[in-house]
């Protein structure tokens, strides 16, 4: 799909506003905030998505050791602005290998964290028990905020979420194992705040996994 907007809770075609509608249509979930195209990471991607969004931009910043911004993708249209965002970063596991991590903030009800978590959407309350401790805890924007562990993602990734600035936040990490990751406490900064600060992230080869989860 990459070249024309998509829909954030099943990649499939979506519908530009029309005569019969004032929003993008899916034939599937009907109303959505299109995924604009995705294109290659680099510091001037970055920098339009972020002048764009209306919701927070998280990236683990300063990166782990190793670590390279591989790639954003952002849900809504010019009219709105961005209702939801994800930053994909890849580097070193904590166990070895190349481990990957998708955050993305949202509003509720637009599904795209739910497409990377590989769960039905749109939104992660159902998959987690909030009356546990959470498994996890970052610092977003300076303060810190719980994550709990989403059941029912299929096996080959771990995935937390929580609410940050009054929005979702989820943490989507491939492979299963590198959500140790998670319980490192990492520092989430939101690059709206960052400056010219943006212009210093180390970008790598774009993830196929923002295309393809």
């Amino acid at each position: 799909m990459r070249g024309e907007p998509s829909c954030p809770k099943c990649g499939g075609r979506v519908r530009a506003p029309g005569l019969f509608a004032d929003s993008w249509q899916c034939d599937v979930h009907g109303t959505v905030h299109p995924v604009q195209p995705v294109v290659p990471p680099s510091v001037e991607a970055l920098s339009v998505v972020v002048h764009r969004t209306q919701v927070p931009v998280w990236m683990p910043w300063p990166l782990p050791v190793g670590w390279l911004f591989t790639g954003v993708a952002c849900a809504g249209d010019d009219r709105h602005g961005g209702r939801a965002t994800a930053v994909a970063c890849s580097g070193p596991g904590p166990l070895g290998g190349i481990g990957e991590l998708i955050l993305v903030a949202e509003e509720l009800g637009v599904g795209l964290g739910a497409r990377y978590a590989g769960v039905d959407g749109p939104d992660p309350g159902p998959y987690m028990n909030v009356e546990k401790p959470p498994q996890a805890k970052v610092l977003a924007g300076g303060r810190p905020t719980p994550l709990w562990l989403v059941s029912g993602t299929p096996d080959d990734r771990a995935v937390f979420a929580g609410e940050a600035r009054g929005l979702w936040l989820w943490a989507v990490v491939w492979p299963e194992q590198s959500g140790l990751l998670m319980y490192d406490e990492l520092v989430l900064t939101d690059l709206r705040d960052a400056g010219a600060e943006v212009e210093l992230v180390p970008c790598g080869a774009l993830s196929p996994r923002l295309l393809k989860p």
